[in-house]
């Protein structure tokens, strides 16, 4: 059981001396969100928010953070669970992400160890989770996120999305972003790829958005390392950015196996211009030890001609 009235504790992460985002690591959540750690507010360099939390739309979209929909039945992600033949419901399912202890804390870096209770308490994943708030030059910075999640029981765990049990196009679950919508429309971009349309589902190696909340400001989503997911992408009603751990069928892990994902995150201030975008990508993915090679995504956008959709679901990585 949550204690929704003990106070939510909280680190800050910073770059080059400058306070960039918050994380609160054990919060103080009503159950029906699904409590986990979360980053908000996180800013571009200048101090424009980029996340949103707990919106009015979606109580249960926590800034940035790690929710599945479903795992072995208990929800993750927050607010209601789809039911196959029944649509969207309101079930006592909702799981919670505790703290374990941290492996390292810095200004700039947390390492975090995580246990994953269904909504009786028991245990059906681990989790090693790494942030780390790096430099890139005076109008942007990179949050850096790691997550690897571990099963527990003696027995095959299943993650799954709405769109795996029966709903088109909700594949979400996994890495997701909430950002501020703010004022104007929405700009999606990806390699040789303009608009949500062309981006949700798809697999590429890279996605931006760019918005105007008070400021404008541009979110350059990065796959880092071997296993990569399609994208979930919402600008209409809200705006959210997620990779999907299991877009069309459930990914299953065995006992002990592990399934790990890496995400690489440029904030900045501005709106930026594809060109502009391609060339922190390729910054980034070259001084980032373990990250895809930049040329894939540079010459796709100097192409045009779009990435792959995924041929299936992510495979458990040992």
């Amino acid at each position: 059981m949550v204690d929704v009235t003990a106070p939510s504790r909280t680190a800050s992460l910073s770059v080059t001396g400058r306070q960039v985002a918050d994380y609160v690591w054990r919060p103080s959540l009503p159950g029906t969100v699904s409590p986990r750690p979360f980053l908000h507010p996180v800013r571009t360099l200048t101090g424009t928010e980029v996340t949103e939390s707990m919106p009015d739309d979606h109580r249960h979209h926590l800034g940035v953070s790690v929710a599945v929909a479903d795992v072995a039945g208990a929800n993750f992600w927050g607010g209601r669970t789809f039911v196959s033949g029944r649509g969207s419901m309101h079930l006592p399912n909702h799981g919670t992400q505790r703290h374990e202890g941290w492996a390292d804390r810095t200004a700039s870096t947390l390492t975090q160890d995580l246990s994953w209770a269904g909504p009786g308490g028991d245990e059906l994943l681990r989790e090693r989770r790494h942030i780390a708030a790096l430099p890139i030059d005076s109008g942007a910075w990179a949050l850096d996120f790691s997550f690897r999640l571990s099963n527990v029981v003696q027995a095959p765990l299943a993650l799954a999305s709405p769109a795996a049990n029966g709903r088109p196009g909700a594949g979400y679950g996994g890495f997701f972003w909430r950002a501020r919508r703010g004022s104007g429309r929405i700009q999606v971009l990806g390699p040789g790829l303009t608009g949500a349309q062309a981006l949700h589902g798809r697999h590429t190696p890279w996605m931006a958005i760019s918005g105007n909340h008070g400021a404008p400001w541009t979110l350059i989503f990065i796959h880092s390392g071997p296993d990569t997911d399609p994208w979930f992408v919402r600008t209409g009603d809200y705006a959210g950015v997620g990779s999907s751990l299991a877009w069309d069928r459930p990914l299953v892990l065995a006992p002990g196996a592990e399934v790990g994902r890496r995400i690489i995150t440029v904030v900045a201030d501005g709106r930026l211009r594809s060109d502009q975008v391609a060339g922190l990508v390729g910054a980034v993915t070259a001084d980032t030890p373990g990250s895809r090679p930049a040329t894939p995504a540079a010459a796709a956008t100097r192409s045009g001609r779009p990435a792959r959709r995924p041929a299936g679901h992510t495979r458990a990585m040992r």
